[in-house]
């Protein structure tokens, strides 16, 4: 009698262990969406994939799971790598609204297979290859950010912004305080380059932050055509 005790207690600790181990790993996701002509207006420069120069329009850069500490998992699963084949119908919206400015050109996979394996595998517990990319390209056209700056009266044009319209046109939009990210242009000046939303961990909803990112952008920056 006591041995089969043992025996389903310790069944029961492994199943535990189970699911502890397959459990939700992270805290929020960062969705972080590029300005291409910051992207490219800068030392490093750009490359356009081979499908051809991207729309004028904020390009999404990833979908990436983060601890409220400020810290992030990365590289969580290599058993489960990138695969196209999951995500074919996905590609051609992928192509328009992720995608890669990196040189030398490419069509976006590698890009994508980055993302995936560096952050994508981290948030397998909740969300699929598929449901990955999908909810990224979701949460992308919930949040037309070039739209809002615009009806802000803030365009791509190259002329510089005060950071504070920026941020405010985001949130009155959204509802939440976005964390801008700058770069310099060639010339040294600071430019709008990344806007970073935080969503919970169902890959659905956005939500106020729990931790913003660090860097620093000046009081006044330029928003570069593309």
């Amino acid at each position: 009698m006591k041995s089969n005790q043992s025996f389903f207690i310790k069944l029961l600790i492994v199943q535990c262990l189970v699911v502890v181990c397959f459990s939700q790993d992270f805290d929020f996701f960062y969705l972080v969406q590029q300005w291409p002509g910051s992207y490219c207006d800068s030392k490093q420069s750009c490359c356009y994939p081979t499908t051809g120069k991207p729309d004028t329009d904020f390009g999404i850069h990833g979908l990436w799971p983060n601890y409220k500490n400020g810290s992030y998992p990365s590289n969580c699963d290599p058993n489960n790598p990138y695969d196209e084949s999951k995500i074919s119908d996905l590609i051609s919206s992928m192509q328009e609204e992720w995608p890669t400015l990196a040189c030398p050109s490419g069509n976006g996979s590698k890009f994508w297979e980055h993302e995936w394996e560096n952050h994508g595998t981290c948030s397998e517990s909740v969300l699929t290859q598929h449901q990955y990319f999908q909810a990224a390209l979701d949460l992308k056209k919930d949040v037309d950010l070039l739209q809002i700056l615009e009806k802000a009266g803030i365009e791509a044009n190259g002329e510089s912004y005060p950071l504070n319209d920026i941020k405010d046109a985001i949130k009155n939009a959204v509802g939440v305080a976005p964390w801008i990210q700058c770069n310099v242009d060639s010339s040294g000046n600071s430019q709008l380059y990344q806007v970073y939303l935080c969503v919970d961990t169902s890959g659905q909803k956005i939500i106020e932050c729990p931790v913003m990112p660090r860097g620093k952008c000046g009081s006044t920056i330029e928003f570069p055509q593309f």
